[in-house]
Order: structure tokens, then sequence, then C-alpha cells
């Protein structure tokens, strides 16, 4: 089984390439989900009470995920430490998906935003780069009604985008049609169903 790492910069298209990929039969994994599930467990909430306080919390208990959002992007210290909560989580649940999974597909192609900034890379046997301009990825985050700023300050605390594309295995350019898109997913499918092939083994 070979575990791919998807990842690209914020709005630029690794959500899209994620179910392309998942049609031509790899099994896939959005680490965004596992998120949103750890912060609905208790465990996982007190921690970040702890590291946060009580105002990014409702009434109800539950989190205020803008918020938290809008604190940790202005504080690197903050991010670093609420991920430091979050990725060995999140890493955890990997593991898991994979060990049930092993021997039901020669593909595993999991999203992780931010597989280089925490040198992640090592974790995965190949890498590949989902990239589009930034004024692209600003508009696009502005239909789905996320302001410019904050698009901005995202980007901002991740690696440039150049610098991914350089220590990738493979890129998808994200900026034309999702015809054009979907034909180089085609492409690396194929490249990695070949290494596949080749006997190449997870890493985890």
């Amino acid at each position: 089984m070979l575990v791919v790492g998807l990842t690209g910069n914020y709005g630029m298209g690794k959500s899209t390439v994620l179910p392309l990929f998942q049609k031509l039969g790899a099994l896939t994994l959005d680490t965004d989900v596992i998120v949103k599930s750890l912060l609905t467990e208790e465990e996982v909430l007190e921690k970040i009470r702890g590291l946060l306080g009580d105002e990014v919390f409702y009434r109800n208990r539950s989190l205020n995920k803008r918020k938290v959002a809008r604190m940790v992007f202005k504080d690197d210290a903050l991010r670093r430490s609420l991920e430091d909560i979050l990725h060995p989580l999140v890493f955890e649940r990997i593991n898991i998906f994979i060990r049930k999974k092993a021997g039901k597909a020669r593909i595993v192609v999991i999203e992780v935003p931010l597989l280089f900034e925490r040198g992640y890379e090592n974790r995965f046997n190949r890498t590949i780069t989902v990239y589009s301009r930034e004024e692209k990825a600003l508009s696009r985050l502005e239909k789905q009604g996320i302001k410019r700023q904050e698009t901005l300050q995202r980007l901002k605390s991740q690696l440039p985008i150049n610098d991914k594309i350089r220590r990738s295995d493979f890129i998808i350019d994200n900026n034309r049609s999702i015809k054009e898109t979907n034909r180089q997913v085609k492409e690396i499918y194929q490249e990695l169903l070949k290494e596949g092939k080749d006997g190449h083994h997870h890493r985890y």
C-alpha cells in the first residue's frame, strides 16, 4: 500500500482534488474531517480550554471555531501549541484508518494541510502539492463568504507555495479547468499505481 500526502495552500484546491483520486479507486482521507470530530471530544476541548481560555467556548460548552481561528492565526506560538494538541491525535486516527483498510486498496491519499510546515513528509511514501495563483484562491474563498483579510492571514501562516512545489514528488496545477485538473490527477494516479505494483510499502 502506497500512502500519499496531498497538500497545498489555503483555497488552492486540495478539497477539489481529493474526490478525483477517490473516483479513480484510491482510498482517501481528509484530516479536516478528523479535526472536526476531535473538536467535539471532551478531553480535547478541555486541553483547548487550558490553552485558550473560556472565551473560545459558547454557553453550551461547544467550541467557537471562528474565535479560535482569529486567535491562533494572529499568534504563531499559540497556533503551534494548538497543533501540538491536535496533530498527534490526528495521526493516531490516520494509523487506525490505514490498519483497518490494509489490503483494500493499493493507494491511500490523505489530505494534510500542514504537511511541510510541520515536517510530516517523511510519514508518506509520496507527496503531492495542489497549487493555484494566490489571487484565484482569494476570489474562490471570497465566493464562499470568507473575507480576503482572513484568507491572507492564513496564507501568511503557511509556507510559500513555491517551497511546497519544490519539495513535492508530484504537483497539480489547479489554475485552469476542472477537466485539466482531472487529467493531471489521472496521470499521477497511474504513476502511483505503477509504484504500488513495484512493492513500495507505507511508512506507518
